[in-house]
């Protein structure tokens, strides 16, 4: 049997049989005893709805995972990638064209799969446990506007690569990567102006209390901002929020709806705090350079794999690409992509320890983001209590109760104003 194909295939089991194995030990680690730290903030009725939503949520991506995998390996195994490659170049265009209806015909099949995936989760679990707000227009309008730009966008970028692939020889993957780099900065920029704007609507804050306090605070940690705005994130859930977005003295201060009517004005600032430490501290640069320096080094291993001949009779495909090539060295690149997403998991949760000691100790906002933290928990039904694999693995954030721990063991413990 071919060899590449062995390893693909060992490595899409040995991935499903992790995400089993830390999807039960998860399970596992649910109690129904309520933790000490959020008596009296969550009742027995709330806290038990959290856990069953914990088992919903789990069990559905599990039956998920297997669907999609016993779809994958039929796909692999019955040449669907040749009869895919093969209506491709039905057209007769040239390669670069072809590369990108090949692309975009597999993402196609992909979304018409997952779709059925995606409409339970959204209008049978998040509406089963009063999360889900989005209307059946909203959510196909949601589908098309994707569609759009990711034509709009990816496919000239995708385009950019082919060519510099067929063209440019040995030094291909650089020009791939700096023009990826441009890629992900040009949308940075035009993400709060252009693109955000077609999914939700952004209203400046009204004057008040609120906004006073949020301008105070800014001030007095010297940071230019372009104003502060609300979206209307209830549109599609009751889920709450508040994040950055822009740079410079172009960035925003976005709230969600939902996120006024749950927490209070110290409560939001310090939620702002906290957003703000990321700023301060560099974490988002931190991390946008390690996101760049990770993608020259995938760009640079996908070169030695192009039109390799071994990885195409795999996919038992009758014609070697440049475009199939990217495709398949996804499926090799797998194992590499999950080291490298556990190591950046684990730098954002010390990021975000960081950012927490940050709010404590820049405004007097510790006890007011402990608060906030309780809330927003409590609002998300999030899971207090992760098994550790699961967090090392998934998890972005640390747990909320060892970031509220972490919180109380500051050396000196800041008070609310």
């Amino acid at each position: 049997m071919n060899g590449y194909l062995v390893f693909i295939l060992g490595i899409l089991l040995l991935g499903y049989l992790l995400e089993l194995a830390v999807a039960l030990l998860n399970l596992r680690s649910l109690t129904p005893q309520l933790p000490t730290e959020f008596v009296g903030v969550y009742d027995q009725e709330q806290y038990g709805r959290s856990q069953e939503y914990t088992r919903a949520t789990t069990r559905f991506a599990l039956i998920q995972s297997t669907v999609s995998l016993a779809l994958t390996l039929i796909f692999i195994l019955a040449g669907g990638f040749n009869l895919v490659d093969q209506a491709a170049r039905s057209f007769g265009l040239s390669s670069i064209p072809t590369g990108l209806l090949f692309t975009g015909m597999l993402a196609l099949i992909s979304s018409i799969l997952g779709l059925p995936f995606s409409v339970y989760a959204t209008f049978v679990i998040e509406q089963r446990f009063g999360f889900n707000t989005t209307t059946i227009t909203t959510f196909i309008l949601d589908g098309l506007k994707a569609i759009l730009l990711t034509v709009l966008l990816g496919g000239p970028l995708l385009g950019a690569i082919l060519w510099f692939f067929e063209t440019c020889g040995s030094l291909a993957w650089l020009y791939c990567w700096i023009a990826a780099v441009v890629f992900v900065l040009v949308v940075q920029f035009l993400a709060p102006v252009l693109i955000m704007p077609l999914f939700n609507k952004f209203i400046p804050l009204a004057e008040g209390e609120l906004k006073e306090a949020i301008t105070r605070y800014a001030a007095s940690q010297q940071f230019a901002m372009q104003g502060i705005y609300t979206m209307d994130g209830s549109k599609r859930s009751t889920r709450v929020n508040a994040f950055f977005t822009g740079f410079g003295r172009f960035r925003r201060i976005v709230f969600f709806d939902t996120l006024m009517d749950k927490l209070n004005t110290a409560e939001i600032v310090a939620v702002l705090a906290h957003e703000m430490g990321h700023y301060k501290l560099k974490h988002i640069l931190s991390m946008m350079i390690i996101s760049i320096l990770q993608m020259g080094i995938m760009f640079f291993i996908l070169s030695l794999f192009l039109g390799n001949q071994g990885l195409f009779d795999a996919f038992g495909m009758e014609h070697l690409s440049v475009y199939a090539s990217l495709v398949f060295f996804g499926f090799l690149y797998a194992p590499i992509s999950t080291l490298i997403s556990i190591g950046f998991h684990a730098f954002s949760r010390r990021n975000e320890y960081q950012a927490d000691r940050f709010a404590a100790e820049s405004g007097n906002n510790g006890e007011a983001l402990i608060s906030g933290l309780k809330k927003l928990s409590v609002n998300n039904l999030s899971n207090l209590t992760p098994h550790p694999l699961n967090v090392w693995i998934n998890h972005s954030h640390p747990p909320v109760l060892a970031r509220i721990e972490a919180l109380r063991q500051l050396p000196t413990r800041m008070e609310d104003h």
